[in-house]
């Protein structure tokens, strides 16, 4: 009978534990106020670290809550209700460092959650204006002053540095003064139905995943003044093993982007059904530049509309100490974009800075270095309608003078970054396994550069490559193409030279 007692004393014991585990905690019982006008830091912190004690939620039901640097820690979620904000402090005096300043930071925590329907608010206008009083004051360094504030000066909104097991749900991350969210080397990251809504300031990547393990993104809406959705490498780690799918893109550079910072790598990246418009630069950038190894990308269904660009792919070397890495193995498939004769963010409040010097339409673009190819690139159903009208008065490079493409070998990649190109379609600098198939490029009013140009290239096919309308240079142009195969590609109408191969002796069709 004591026994049986004893036994039941238990289990109550073990309900009472676990009620007490699951509790919800409401920061206005650890004096915070709601009111928007008193600075709550303190409370929320007091707040969730009681919920890490047990490993509890700390709910934002109803006010907006002012607040500087809170540290979100293990075993707590961070619950903000529909009709409740936690609103950033405009003054960067309260904020405290991570590796940079942000609103909500971690470091080294396991199983942390931000999710409900409610609003992040980084008041990123007001804040990067004390920012740049204090530096115009000289009451902080700035290396940037004469330009804007540098990122590590200006407050993100969510910071997590190695962190496992990281959830955000159904939150909206808004204004911020610098990155919105960054996931430095963090693994088993979830990310779904996420809005960003962030074109306060210069620099307002939407999402940033850097050196991460294992990331999934589904179903989020980004309109950031800076990279949509980027994923990074600044360590010699890397990211791997990360899906992006069903998202929607808005942004005043590239829409999904692999770099710029590439020193650890990029591997086994997907990125399917991903919605894009009104954006600056490329609606796809795979960027190795700084010695990472970029391999397995699969990139399909993408529809963009109103882009600057739709696919730039980039092997570079600013890092001189270490040489290029390398890009290989990447496809891309079902893909449709509309490129405007216009700006494609026009109206938007921090668009896109103006290219220098007169061009025509930039063409996408898949370019290494001497003796450094990206290899084996598949490009699978694509269709790209650009506005064309391209016109040698406006700016003309000819064609004997194809070796004149400055390599721009350290320079920060960008679609424009060569200047004006040859082609209008496609160009081709130092790659090999190079495959497009079923590709149909057009151009809206006639263009007189060639549709695609090849140069110091091997195994290249084109099979079943519609293009039109011609213009007045050669439609493809081959120069050190070793290895090439035309199959089911006929010539656009109005044609007058359909190959031309500027150095035979090198150029081979197999």
């Amino acid at each position: 009978m004591r026994s049986l007692s004893f036994l039941a004393g238990l289990i109550l014991l073990a309900a009472g534990c676990s009620a007490f585990a699951a509790a919800t905690l409401d920061p206005r019982q650890y004096g915070a106020v709601g009111d928007g006008k008193t600075k709550d830091t303190a409370a929320l912190q007091r707040a969730i670290d009681a919920a890490a004690k047990v490993g509890g939620t700390v709910r934002l039901a109803t006010g907006t809550y002012l607040s500087g640097t809170v540290i979100l820690k293990s075993g707590v979620t961070l619950q903000i209700d529909k009709g409740a904000t936690l609103l950033g402090s405009p003054q960067q005096a309260d904020y405290t460092k991570n590796r940079w300043l942000a609103l909500i930071e971690a470091r080294r925590q396991h199983n942390i959650a931000i999710v409900g329907d409610g609003v992040i608010d980084g008041q990123g206008t007001a804040l990067a204006a004390d920012v740049m009083r204090l530096v115009q004051e000289k009451k902080i360094v700035d290396p940037l002053a004469s330009h804007r504030p540098a990122e590590q000066n200006r407050p993100q909104l969510i910071e997590l540095l190695e962190c496992h097991g990281v959830t955000l749900k159904g939150i909206t991350l808004k204004n911020s003064s610098c990155w919105v969210q960054t996931y430095l080397t963090c693994e088993d990251v979830t990310l779904d139905h996420v809005t960003v809504r962030s074109t306060a300031y210069w620099n307002n990547d939407g999402l940033d995943l850097v050196d991460c393990h294992r990331a999934h993104v589904t179903n989020c809406d980004i309109d950031s003044a800076d990279d949509g959705i980027c994923l990074k490498s600044g360590e010699r780690h890397a990211c791997t093993d990360i899906v992006v799918e069903d998202c929607t893109v808005r942004s005043s550079a590239n829409a999904f982007k692999l770099g710029t910072s590439s020193r650890g790598g990029f591997k086994h990246i997907q990125a399917h059904r991903l919605h894009i418009h009104d954006t600056f630069r490329s609606a796809i950038a795979l960027e190795s530049v700084d010695g990472a190894a970029m391999q397995d990308v699969e990139v399909s269904d993408v529809d963009a509309k109103n882009t600057g660009g739709a696919i730039f792919i980039r092997l570079g070397n600013r890092q001189r100490d270490t040489g290029p890495g390398s890009i290989r193995d990447v496809r891309i498939s079902n893909v449709t974009v509309e490129i405007p004769a216009t700006a494609p963010d026009a109206g938007y409040p921090l668009a896109g800075p103006a290219v220098r010097g007169a061009h025509n339409l930039f063409p996408s673009s898949i370019t290494g270095l001497p003796g450094h190819r990206v290899a084996n690139v598949s490009l699978k159903n694509i269709t790209i309608t650009t506005a064309g009208g391209g016109r040698r008065e406006i700016a003309n490079l000819p064609l004997e003078n194809l070796a004149s493409v400055p390599e721009q070998e350290d320079r920060y990649p960008e679609f424009s970054m060569f200047g004006e190109l040859p082609a209008w379609g496609f160009y081709v600098r130092h790659a090999e396994g190079i495959t497009f198939e079923n590709v149909t490029l057009r151009a809206t009013a006639k263009d007189f550069r060639s549709v695609m140009v090849f140069d110091d290239a091997s195994n290249v096919q084109l099979n079943h490559v519609q293009m039109g309308p011609a213009g007045d240079n050669p439609v493809i142009v081959l120069r050190g193409v070793d290895g090439w195969k035309l199959t089911d590609t006929p010539q656009p109408e109005g044609t007058r030279e359909f190959i031309r191969t500027l150095d035979a002796a090198v150029a081979k069709k197999p």
